[in-house]
């Protein structure tokens, strides 16, 4: 069964492209590659000097890389004053051109030193034209400053060290005003064949979906980037839709609460800080600052069709929960922790009072998303046994394979299953204990999330059962049978562990996913060691409960539904597979062009 499978790929296609652009050096290397660059760059001239062909080198280079560093500088901080480009990230576009620019002159320098220095001079003017290409395609798609800022920044850097190279050729005897026509003329066919690439690139957007491909660029870019997510949100609000979003809550209270399961059907994504990606850690914080117990936000079951637009739609659902849920827990009886398989599918359940919280795992094989249509099954079929349910997605099994290899019709018979035989076994007082824990050795890039991971033990009679969520996107195939080993070890009957799927994990590394899933990038020893604490830590605080069940609606919420979500991430990847194949024709003729150009003088 695959699962909102074609939205998911497309997703994913957008992630890996985006991360993937941001490895970039640090200040300090940045720095020393220009100087190097451009001190090598001088000193390849001497192959035609006359005379002090080493001096004068040394001194056309240092030149050079003070130029480059002194006008990055003013870019940065006078001229752009731009989010994205900040000095380290002007330098870091600066060191690709020189990278581009030293190309051309090395291959000059060598030619020279057997054709004479006409091929140096020509090549390096060649290669001139191709740095306000590069500098004007860069700009164009991540520049938010303004069009005539964006021209002084892409031209400012080549016109000053093309002088530089002018009045060092003037000292060669060699007469620049050979070269004015091309030094006028190469600034406009480099602009233009940049900005025509740009059109063709923004057209896609504009022709298929009626949204320009650049301003969304620019947007994702800010976001990668500086963590911007205003930009990019502003844009999902306009092209999201409304919807009502359904909340299970589940939460146990002594003389005071004592423990929340929040199953809000929105889908923590699409990536990174946008949208709901962030809302299970958010919404955990937030209650239980209200309410001054432990909380976790496991997946229900949707996909991407329910990402909500922004931070303002968030904190709407996070106060609707809160003010929903100030009353008082009353159902004080809970059967045994049950399991049922069909093969590798998996449920477990466990009844308090009327209510079953139940939840699915196909682990070892990939769980992940399951489709809001399971959930209306199952939520049928526990009404006929006269009971309500919180329906979990376990999310913790990830493997090679995104597909979802259950059908709908066996996932509802192990549901009805588990079901019937939870409500076969006898009812008890119950006690509940938990307890939240933040390991430092784990991050966003290892693939944990800010709410950390939350036990909540339940004790009924002599059986100890623990869950254990994992503010995390998905779990390596095999650790969660691992950490169901060692919490059996430690004493609990029973236990199962969920991830929360969020997003907010998604995009921050770089790789074939764009983030790690849980297990990943973390030494499992020190993990499972850390999730046995927190186990522990919530069975040394157990304490006799009652269970309080509340199913509601938080109406207007705007999401971004499937066919938005759809067309972004399917224009992203259009967009930059049409670059792949529009860039060597569009710069070819350039090219050609300039090198005609070139030819005749």
């Amino acid at each position: 069964m695959a699962t909102d499978g074609s939205l998911n790929q497309s997703m994913n296609k957008a992630q890996r492209h985006y991360s993937s652009l941001f490895f970039l050096p640090s200040l300090s290397q940045t720095i020393v590659a220009i100087a190097a660059i451009c001190i090598v760059t001088g000193l390849s001239s001497e192959v035609f000097s006359s005379s002090n062909g080493l001096v004068s080198g040394l001194l056309l280079g240092t030149t050079l890389f003070a130029v480059t560093l002194g006008i990055d500088f003013v870019l940065s901080k006078v001229i752009l004053k731009d989010a994205i480009f900040v000095l380290r990230r002007m330098l870091v576009l600066s060191l690709f051109s020189w990278v581009i620019w030293f190309i051309f002159i090395i291959i000059a320098a060598g030619l020279s030193a057997v054709f004479g220095s006409i091929w140096w001079t020509k090549l390096c003017l060649l290669g001139f034209a191709t740095l306000i290409t590069l500098r004007t395609v860069v700009l164009t798609f991540v520049s938010s400053s303004s069009l005539g800022r964006r021209l002084v920044a892409i031209l400012l850097t080549p016109i000053a060290c093309i002088f530089l190279f002018v009045a060092f050729w003037a000292s060669q005897n060699i007469a620049p005003i050979d070269y004015v026509p091309f030094l006028v003329v190469s600034p406009f066919i480099a602009v233009l064949s940049a900005y025509l690439f740009a059109h063709m690139l923004d057209n896609i957007g504009k022709k298929n979906y009626k949204i320009p491909s650049i301003n969304i660029f620019k947007a994702f870019m800010l976001n990668w980037v500086t963590a911007q997510n205003a930009p990019l949100e502003s844009f999902l609000e306009k092209i999201g839709e409304d919807t009502d979003i359904e909340v299970s809550f589940l939460k146990f209270d002594s003389s005071k609460p004592k423990a929340a399961v929040i199953v809000p059907l929105v889908h923590p994504g699409p990536f990174k800080n946008i949208g709901s990606s962030v809302l299970p850690s958010i919404l955990k914080a937030e209650y239980e600052k209200a309410y001054n117990c432990d909380a976790c936000v496991p997946l229900g079951l949707l996909g991407h069709e329910l990402d909500a637009a922004s931070q303002g739609q968030n904190h709407k659902i996070i106060n609707n929960i809160i003010g929903a849920t100030s009353f008082q827990a009353s159902l004080d009886r809970a059967t045994a922790f049950v399991r049922v398989s069909e093969g590798f599918v998996g449920a477990s359940c466990q009844l308090f009072g009327k209510t079953a919280f139940l939840s699915f795992t196909l682990a070892p094989k990939t769980t992940e998303d399951l489709p809001q249509e399971l959930g209306k099954i199952v939520r049928e079929e526990a009404g006929k046994l006269g009971l309500d349910v919180v329906v979990i997605n376990a999310h913790n099994s990830l493997t090679e394979s995104n597909e979802i290899e259950a059908s709908i019709e066996t996932l509802r018979s192990v549901a009805v299953k588990c079901l019937k035989k939870a409500i076969s076994m006898p009812e008890y007082p119950f006690e509940v204990g938990s307890a939240t824990l933040h390991p430092a050795e784990f991050t966003l890039k290892t693939g944990l999330a800010s709410g950390g991971m939350t036990a909540i033990v339940v004790k009924v009679g002599d059986q100890k059962t623990v869950y254990v969520v994992i503010d995390g996107n998905n779990m390596v195939s095999g650790l969660r049978e691992k950490i169901l080993s060692a919490l059996g070890s430690a004493g609990f009957s029973e236990s199962e562990v969920f991830t929360t799927d969020t997003h907010a994990v998604s995009a921050v590394v770089v790789g074939r996913r764009g983030y790690h899933p849980v297990g990943e990038a973390m030494d499992h020893d020190v993990l499972i060691s850390q999730i046995t604490k927190a186990a522990k830590s919530a069975a040394d605080n157990l304490e006799p409960c009652k269970a309080g069940y509340k199913r509601f609606i938080v109406p207007k919420i705007r999401v971004i539904g499937g066919g938005s979500l759809g067309v972004i991430s399917v224009l992203i990847d259009q967009t930059i597979q049409k670059a792949k194949r529009i860039v060597a024709p569009v710069f070819g003729v350039e090219g050609l062009l300039l090198i005609l150009l070139l030819v005749l003088l």
